[in-house]
């Protein structure tokens, strides 16, 4: 089996869905004309992560989560350019992490208070 998607509430997935798309490389894979305006964002190898506004009074306080409860990681081939152009379009940085075995591990906060992390992994031991 491989996982087809990951899917979280949100307040305004019309707007976390453009983001997504403009500043993390994300694309509308589908997109249900309904109330909750489902939609399912893919990456470049297919994996979707579905965002929907349903019920809209529990939308999780991503912000107030730790990013330990729950985050969205990314690869990234430079995690310090991508720090800077994600803080330029509104996320914030929660932690940069430089570990021992080369990997650099930048977690961020979305504008609406999601987790990211930007992940460049060291060579594998």
């Amino acid at each position: 089996m491989k996982i087809e998607h990951i899917a979280y509430n949100v307040s305004d997935p019309d707007a976390i869905s453009a983001w997504y798309c403009e500043h993390l490389g994300m694309r509308v894979a589908r997109r249900i004309d309904d109330a909750q305006k489902t939609t399912f964002l893919a990456d470049s190898e297919g994996m979707m992560v579905e965002i929907y506004c349903n019920p809209p009074d529990a939308v999780p306080d991503y912000s107030a989560m730790s990013p330990l409860q729950l985050h969205l990681a990314f690869v990234s081939q430079n995690p310090q350019a991508d720090l800077v152009r994600l803080s330029a379009a509104g996320a914030t940085l929660v932690d940069d992490l430089h570990l021992p075995d080369g990997s650099n591990l930048v977690m961020m906060k979305d504008p609406w208070g999601f987790a990211l992390q930007l992940c460049r992994r060291g060579p594998a031991a």
